[in-house]
């Protein structure tokens, strides 16, 4: 496992600690819970491209779905 330091404003990093606060998680879970929800952003998008790029029409509209539902 990796240990990642990142430099953040004060005001960001408190407002991050209140919302892990508030979800009665840690801050580390927090961060680990949106890097997870990026990524899956990301793949989905990358997973829309490719089938754009296919002219796989039916499976883009699938993807779209995926990524509103995602809050993209």
């Amino acid at each position: 496992m990796t240990t990642l330091s990142i430099r953040l404003p004060d005001d960001m990093a408190e407002r991050l600690k209140n919302i892990a606060k508030h979800r009665d998680i840690s801050l580390n879970k927090l961060m680990f819970e949106l890097s997870t929800q990026v990524l899956a952003e990301e793949e989905a998008k990358q997973r829309f491209l490719a089938a754009q790029l296919r002219g796989n029409p039916k499976r883009a509209l699938q993807l779209l779905d995926e990524l509103d539902n995602l809050g993209v």
